[in-house]
């Protein structure tokens, strides 16, 4: 894991316990941007278990093994449509930088979220 006081990997500028943390231990993400931060940060720290529970019931995989050969290092957010405190759904479009096995590469993607019983929850891949 990792310490509340260090940078949190979604590189927001803040502290992992003021960013991502939170999230993690089961705080709704007021955003589906923020719920994308709080995922690739998952995604950075090796927690299987969040992201699984933070995808939409009916797109979730059964088990989701993540690779820890591969290191996320930098998540930028290039847009965001939707998402909002007051919206219902929304899309998130991201590069995602990974390193790993001597090679390293980015994840471009734009996600789509809706909101499943009051919470923000990852859908699927639009592109």
């Amino acid at each position: 894991m990792i310490d509340d006081s260090s940078r949190c990997p979604c590189l927001s500028g803040e502290s992992y316990g003021a960013c991502c943390a939170p999230l993690h231990r089961g705080a709704a993400a007021p955003t589906a941007e923020r719920l994308m931060r709080s995922r690739f940060s998952a995604f950075a720290i090796g927690d299987a278990g969040y992201l699984l529970a933070t995808w939409h019931p009916a797109t979730r995989p059964e088990r989701l093994e993540l690779d820890e050969g591969i290191r996320w290092y930098r998540l930028d957010i290039e847009r965001t449509e939707r998402g909002g405190m007051l919206d219902t759904d929304g899309v998130v479009e991201f590069s995602a930088f990974w390193k790993g096995g001597g090679q390293s590469g980015v994840q471009h993607e734009a996600s789509t979220f809706a909101r499943s019983d009051g919470r923000w929850v990852y859908v699927d891949a639009a592109g």
